[in-house]
């Protein structure tokens, strides 16, 4: 027999506002613990320096938290140019300083343009990136460096906000898998004076904003008070931005089983979502699906009720 899981079953997603100075696996921790839940899990990692929308995904939510992990996401970071960093960022020893004090906004603006549009980034070694299965910072932390081939990632917008006593606050909109400090490294040796991030706060992780996470704080003192399951959103929020396809009984049935369907009005491509909408019954989200050449609908991850 396989070991039982300690908790309780629990399903849905909470966007946690993730503290600074802890990690985010710490910070599922802590939410495992205070929901009592049996699985918990995170939908891409923060490092400690950073704030912001955290995604957690409870239960059956767990089966799409890889669309959480790779989605576009926004981020509000405050760099501070003239002093590099060992880690790219304020947690790690200073390696270089130069002066700063005569770079303009002119000359920041011109430096920034070569990171918008699809670019060519190199992982930093103290990301949560694996290497022959151990994670990168822990590599570095014993002096190791290994050799990480760059990735094209994808930066929608990349707005100058503030320039002044040689920090500068940008805002972000970026495709999965951007890093960035590897950015304020990068643009802090265009402009030949080495720069690291102070601040990081994540603004949004797919369809999740800020207008949607809760803190630690206010869950500990919550938690005091009742169930905190009321401040859990549905599974189907994990792909609220994805069209929503409705499924008869009938339809519902073959899907389960596997079996691609004819949608009427269905889109011709693409994921979506899969939702059994019963008449007089409420609504069931199934799980999600992908369109076919032939515009069947293919069951791709479903729920377990």
């Amino acid at each position: 027999m396989g070991r039982r899981r300690k908790g309780r079953r629990v399903d849905g997603v909470l966007v946690l506002d993730k503290p600074r100075g802890i990690s985010s696996n710490d910070a599922v921790q802590r939410v495992k613990r205070l929901f009592g839940a049996q699985k918990v899990g995170h939908t891409g990692s923060l490092d400690p320096l950073a704030t912001g929308v955290l995604p957690l995904c409870f239960g059956e939510a767990t089966k799409f938290s890889q669309f959480l992990l790779t989605s576009d996401k926004r981020y509000w970071t405050k760099i501070r140019l003239g002093i590099a960093t060992e880690t790219g960022d304020a947690d790690g020893e200073v390696i270089a300083e130069n002066d700063a004090a005569g770079i303009g906004r002119a000359q920041i603006e011109a430096a920034l343009a070569q990171f918008r549009g699809d670019i060519q980034q190199i992982p930093s070694m103290y990301s949560a990136l694996k290497h022959n299965g151990q994670p990168l910072y822990k590599l570095a932390r014993q002096g190791i460096e290994v050799e990480r081939p760059a990735r094209c990632v994808t930066i929608f917008e990349n707005n100058l906000l503030n320039v002044a006593d040689q920090e500068i606050e940008l805002e972000l909109h970026c495709s999965k898998g951007t890093y960035i400090r590897t950015i304020a490294e990068d643009l802090g040796r265009a402009l030949g004076v080495g720069a690291h991030v102070t601040a990081l706060r994540r603004c949004s992780a797919g369809p999740f904003t800020e207008d949607d996470m809760v803190t630690l704080e206010f869950l500990e003192e919550q938690r005091e008070q009742g169930s905190l399951d009321k401040f859990l959103r549905p599974i189907a929020s994990a792909v609220g931005q994805w069209p929503e396809v409705l499924l008869t009984d009938a339809t519902a049935f073959y899907l389960r089983q596997g079996q691609p369907v004819i949608v009427p009005h269905a889109p011709t491509s693409g994921w979506v979502r899969l939702t059994e909408d019963s008449s007089g019954e409420n609504k069931q989200f199934l799980g999600v699906g992908e369109v076919l050449d032939d515009g069947r609908v293919a069951p791709r991850r479903l729920v377990v009720g």
